[in-house]
């Protein structure tokens, strides 16, 4: 159930939400840092292509639990250059069919400079 109070804190903008409540879960699943890596390694070509990697790479995971985007209750996006936050806000948009979750996007280093953004997400059910 998302919590997004107008009154007393600053607006999420809709995309995105200030907290989840998860009632009666009996699951949860952490999945860790998530990058665009191809199923031998390779990062994508560029951003497109590595954001669409890490959502076919998240759903993938996710359906090993039996859990969908759906699932998704928290997610953390790290970003190579600031200039990537807005194609990953519209990936992440788009990969949950506009369902908006508590996120947090952070510029970091990456442990390979190829991998241009990686995602990880908390999932329950």
């Amino acid at each position: 159930m998302p919590h997004d109070p107008a009154d007393g804190v600053y607006a999420t903008g809709g995309d995105w939400v200030h907290a989840m409540e998860v009632r009666g879960a009996q699951r949860f699943l952490f999945v860790s840092g998530t990058m665009g890596l191809d199923p031998r390694g390779n990062p994508g070509a560029g951003l497109a292509e590595q954001l669409d990697l890490i959502w076919s790479n998240l759903r993938a995971i996710l359906a090993s639990a039996g859990m969908t985007v759906d699932s998704v209750v928290r997610l953390t996006s790290y970003l190579r250059d600031p200039s990537c936050a807005e194609a990953n806000a519209a990936a992440r948009v788009a990969a949950l069919g506009g369902r908006a979750v508590p996120t947090t996007a952070i510029v970091a280093t990456t442990l390979v400079s190829d991998w241009l953004v990686e995602i990880e997400v908390i999932a329950a059910g």
